[in-house]
């Protein structure tokens, strides 16, 4: 039988995810606990982290438990993914070893891997997450790879706290694209659309142009979504009327997916949209609108000093969720 993982959202009922959130809210006021006493995670980060590393193995040490913290190619041997791979590269291990010895190990394991950026109908597999689920015989976490639903879950008890609700049905909600230097990944984009629509807002998609727009697989997940909780999803390259009377506001940038491993071809487009910027001019449509971002944020490229230190803004709360609800993710795996 395989064991339950925390790999998408969309896998678990609304009924699951408002217990995570419960008990997430519960750990925010009475941090100390012993759900994982005796319990072990292993995270592996293929990619660099702060907050992610920060609130998982603080958080495991706060409820009793232990954290292995793993570089896989740095401080372990890279890993092989491809099935019937001739090992005859860099990678020294197959991750069908790695998964199981760990499993014998630890507890949990934790995976934080972003795409390659060279070709999305190879990184939409999300091979290293799912070969971590496939192959390990405990339960498994996203970190972060083409999804990020820790961040999800911190972004919605951000929302609840601060409108004072668990109810968020009927709110405008704003997922904007901005600009950045680089192309960046689209997880924390997918995971917004999917759990602002899971949660029964009116969602607003704005993004330059029709090829801002996210995998098919989470555009209609959001389609879905909204008809099934009453709310609505669309998208816009309308910057006033997506503003125009909005309750949240969140901004991520993500790189245009036909342009995958084509970035300098992409860049022109992207160089012209600067004035995507959440500034105090675009928050003055709103109706009092909250501003969030999950953070790594460029000040003054993707939002405005002055937006950054509002009292509107609650990115800082959305980071403090995130040690609260790993937390109550470990402990239910934990007790699973």
């Amino acid at each position: 039988m395989n064991p339950p993982h925390f790999l998408n959202t969309q896998d678990w009922s609304r009924v699951d995810l408002d217990a995570l959130l419960h008990q997430a809210a519960q750990f925010r006021l009475s941090p100390l606990g012993s759900q994982l006493s005796g319990k072990s995670i292993a995270l592996l980060f293929f990619n660099p982290s702060m907050r992610t590393r920060t609130s998982f193995e603080l958080g495991a040490h706060q409820l009793s438990g232990k954290a292995i913290v793993l570089a896989p190619g740095k401080d372990a041997w890279p890993i092989e993914f491809e099935t019937g791979a001739v090992m005859d590269g860099d990678a020294e291990e197959h991750i069908a070893e790695v998964a199981r010895v760990l499993s014998r190990y630890v507890d949990m394991i934790g995976v934080r891997a972003f795409p390659k950026f060279r070709d999305w109908s190879e990184d939409r597999q999300d091979r290293v997450l799912q070969s971590f689920a496939r192959y390990a015989t405990v339960p498994v976490i996203n970190m972060e790879t083409i999804t990020h639903p820790c961040q999800e879950l911190a972004h919605i008890m951000a929302l609840q706290q601060h409108f004072g609700t668990t109810d968020l049905r009927g709110r405008k909600y704003v997922l904007t694209w901005t600009y950045h230097p680089k192309p960046l990944n689209t997880a924390v984009a997918n995971s917004a659309l999917t759990i602002a629509t899971r949660y029964g807002m009116d969602v607003t998609l704005l993004c330059p142009t029709p090829e801002y727009a996210l995998d098919d697989r989470y555009m209609e997940l959001a389609r879905r979504n909204a008809e099934d909780t009453g709310g609505s999803f669309r998208m816009t390259h309308a910057i006033d009327e997506a503003y125009e009377g909005a309750h949240v506001v969140y901004a991520k940038s993500w790189g245009a997916i036909p342009y995958f491993g084509r970035w300098e071809e992409e860049k022109p487009i992207r160089d012209a949209h600067r004035h995507f910027i959440v500034d105090e001019a675009k928050m003055a449509r709103t109706d009092g609108a909250v501003f969030s971002h999950c953070l790594p944020l460029r000040r003054n490229v993707k939002a405005t000093d002055a937006v950054m230190d509002s009292t509107a803004c609650i990115a800082i709360d959305e980071a403090e969720n995130r040690l609260h609800v790993q937390k109550a993710i470990m402990a239910a795996l934990a007790g699973s």
